[in-house]
């Protein structure tokens, strides 16, 4: 056996491990380490021993599983280099070679073979067109492209196919390879390179130029309706997708999986459930509810448009559950209102012989986030360093928000430095952290972004914004124009926000004066906030009258300008042309409003806004505006209304129980009202300042004034509430006025600080009154 022969068993020694190539060579080798005894027989057919080991090594490497690896590929290459080239095909096993070198995404050598080869065809240009265009390398595909046209050979629909489906190539470039193809006539040949053209425009977001381009296609088959029906899926369009649909099964072609999938995708809210149940009973009928993949989307599906029901049963009845199947499912759950049980589902995988995936941590401790559940989120941790996701840029993503939210900053960190690829939202989510807690730190971790060579968002800017004193702020308000985020709502808004906060009024006002263009809604309802602090209603109402299209902050801003300025006539008129607009009012809408019939002491229209609410959904009358309504309900006269809210209130706070028993005082029910205030006390929630003053207004209103003193003394000893002023004006007020003057001089004179003259005022009051009580006693005997 001689040198070459000894290599050439040496190869397939080296891929016998990775592919079928003794069944596949054994003619061949027969022929190549042939000896001298049979060397009459290859010397009278000279070619035919060559042409089977040739066709054998091409049949080989057209095999889908026959060549399974880089290494298998780089065997055969050497052993198709020592057969030699096959004259009767010259360009096929290169050209194979090449296919599998770019399949195994060693772009360098399949170039390599191409620039060795001595003959070229249209398929080794190709070849090598799409291996770039795959890769994403566009520059030298395109120059492929230049050089194939100058030595003459033509494109055909598989050139177009590999340069429609790069990742880099512009909808301009797009457009003048269509118009090629046009030329050459392969729209007409088949409908490979119309269905290439077709998911370029998807992928650009050219959507009606792809359904124009779609109408006029001369041929189309199942890929190309799959094609369009996924475009209109992932464009939400439900009914041109299913008017595809419609148009395909008539055509008598069956649907496949992928036509399912893409359909599916494009349901997402409660009216397109019916479409949906009607897809899925074609998928029964067509027998495709066995595939995971269409499984998956129809779960996906249900829980979208708010059917987590029918997603679960989905799930449960699934043959055979993926990872997907499992992912679909957490994440279906973690975004409902159950989800907590999205946790369950979560438990219930990794109980199973499926292993989580980096989608599958993000989805559940995402879920932990939300629900705050924090040592279910740190053993999800001790499962993601277990699997070693805690360096992936998504998953550490995922545990640093979650530890932000938990407010556990030094965790958070550890896991923001572990991330090794940092993109983006890791930096803005720990930012985020350091400035809700204003800390500088934010603005150190926004220099340290720049300089990693990440670029800021515009939510970089506002996140850092927020934490920062005067000089950083005059700084990033320097690198917001420099990197030229200025003119974003969201970082104009925070400048001037954080301009307001450090009293630089006038820098924050120069916002208005500078822009040539109408300032944006964000940045406009904070300058229209500093015009109301400062009492500039006027200024309010024309930012406003600037507006184009203002949004419910904006309304509520200049509600409020008008009520602050006793324009209450006009604040009604202000609701109706919101409501005209079609801007629904709000929580704090309602809270303006209620405050306005307060101030008026008018009951029926107080009463009438309330109806509003009720007609418009309970969705406002959380317990904010409901303390107001208590509140205005009490001051209008109604206190059974009062009542009946309040005992109506699912969730209640101290500034409803402050409402009710002010409103119980006020009507002279004083002992009802210490009633509520010790219930209010046995329910955990602690009485402040303002409760005190209801609670002792109460007693002075009937004259319980051991009671009221008791409370008094019990502040600052059992509750932990110093005394200020207004509670020391209506103790001594409740002593005066009931004869109790010694001790309410006592109480003057004891008192931590100065006694004002509204003080010695309410005293002078009370002994004026006992000395008219003394004088009448003198009269009567």
């Amino acid at each position: 056996m001689n040198w070459c022969c000894m290599r050439n068993a040496t190869s397939v020694s080296r891929i016998s491990s990775h592919s079928n190539i003794p069944r596949y060579f054994s003619c061949a080798l027969k022929f190549h380490f042939s000896n001298s005894s049979t060397g009459n027989l290859v010397s009278r057919h000279p070619s035919h021993g060559q042409n089977i080991k040739h066709q054998s090594l091409i049949q080989l490497l057209q095999e889908p599983h026959g060549v399974q690896s880089l290494d298998a590929t780089k065997a055969l290459h050497a052993l198709t280099i020592t057969m030699g080239p096959d004259p009767t095909q010259p360009f096929l096993a290169s050209n194979s070679i090449m296919l599998k070198y770019s399949a195994f995404g060693d772009i360098r050598i399949a170039r390599e073979v191409f620039d060795n080869m001595t003959k070229r065809n249209v398929a080794s240009y190709n070849t090598m067109i799409s291996a770039y265009s795959r890769n994403g390398n566009l520059l030298e595909a395109w120059k492929l492209f230049s050089e194939m046209r100058s030595c003459g050979y033509e494109p055909t629909q598989f050139t177009f196919g590999g340069l429609f489906g790069c990742e880099s190539l512009d909808i301009f470039q797009g457009f003048q390879l269509q118009a090629l193809a046009e030329k050459l006539g392969l729209f007409y040949i088949d409908a490979f390179t119309g269905t290439a053209l077709l998911g370029l425009l998807g992928r650009q977001g050219c959507l009606d130029e792809a359904m124009q381009f779609f109408d006029e296609m001369p041929i189309k088959n199942l890929v190309t309706l799959n094609c369009m029906i996924s475009l209109l899926g992932q464009f939400e369009c439900v009914e041109e997708s299913m008017m595809v649909l419609r148009n395909l099964i008539r055509s008598e072609m069956a649907p496949s999986g992928s036509t399912f999938v893409g359909i599916l995708a494009g349901f997402v809210g409660e009216l397109d459930l019916i479409l949906g149940e009607q897809v899925h009973g074609l998928v029964v009928k067509n027998g495709m509810n066995f595939a995971a993949s269409v499984n998956n989307s129809l779960i996906n599906m249900y829980a979208k448009c708010s059917d987590i029901h029918m997603a679960e049963k989905m799930f449960e009845n699934v043959p055979v559950k993926d990872v997907v199947s499992w992912n679909t499912m957490v994440g279906a759950m973690a975004k409902s209102e159950r989800a907590d049980k999205a946790l369950v589902v979560f438990r219930k995988m990794c109980a199973s012989s499926v292993l989580p995936n980096d989608i599958t941590y993000v989805n559940a401790l995402n879920c932990c986030s939300s629900q705050h559940f924090r040592l279910l989120g740190e053993s999800i941790h001790a499962k993601v360093i277990q699997r070693k996701f805690e360096s992936d840029v998504y998953v550490g993503s995922a545990l640093l928000d979650f530890y932000v939210k938990c407010d556990k900053l030094d965790d958070a960190h550890v896991c923001f430095d572990e991330i090794s690829e940092k993109n983006v939202v890791s930096w803005n989510t720990l930012m985020l952290g350091y400035s809700s807690k204003g800390s500088s730190y934010a603005i150190l971790l926004l220099r340290q972004m720049i300089h990693s060579g990440c670029h800021p968002t515009e939510f970089s800017f506002s996140i850092a914004v927020k934490s920062s004193g005067l000089l950083e702020v005059l700084q990033l308000h320097s690198m917001s124009i420099k990197m030229g985020h200025i003119d974003n709502d969201y970082v104009s808004s925070s400048l001037i926000s954080s301009y307001a906060k450090t009293s630089l009024v006038d820098d924050a006002l120069k916002f208005v004066t500078t822009n040539n263009m109408p300032l944006p809604v964000v940045a406009s309802n904070m300058i229209a906030n500093i015009y109301n602090r400062n009492g500039q209603f006027d200024k309010t109402q024309e930012l406003f009258s600037d507006l184009e299209n203002p949004d419910t902050v904006s309304w509520n801003i200049l509600i409020a300008a008008c009520s602050r300025n006793g324009d209450y006539e006009e604040v009604f008129e202000l609701l109706g042309h919101m409501r005209i607009a079609r801007v629904s009012p709000d929580k704090y809408t309602f809270v303006s409003l209620f405050s306005v019939c307060t101030k008026l002491c008018n009951l029926g229209l107080g009463s009438s806004l309330h109806g509003l609410i009720v007609k418009t959904g309970f969705k406002h009358c959380d317990p904010f505006v409901c303390n107001v309504m208590i509140d205005m309900y009490g001051k209008c006269g109604s206190l059974a209304s009062s009542i009946k809210i309040f005992n109506e209130m699912t969730s209640r706070n101290v500034i409803s129980w402050t409402a009710i028993v002010s409103a119980l005082g006020l009507h002279g029910y004083a002992y009802e009202a210490l009633e509520k205030f010790k219930e209010m006390n046995m329910t955990g929630i602690k009485p402040d300042k303002v409760a005190f003053i209801a609670v002792l207004s109460a007693c002075r209103h009937v004259g319980l004034v051991k009671q009221g003193m008791e409370l008094f003394g019990q502040m600052k000893g059992k509750y932990g509430v110093e005394p200020e002023m207004d509670h020391y004006l209506i103790a001594v007020d409740l002593l005066a006025r009931y004869g109790y003057l010694r001790e309410a001089e006592q109480l003057i004179t004891g008192m931590p600080f100065p006694p004002n003259t509204l003080i010695w005022r309410i005293f002078l009051e009370g002994c004026k009154k006992k000395r008219s009580i003394d004088d009448a006693r003198a009269l009567a005997s």
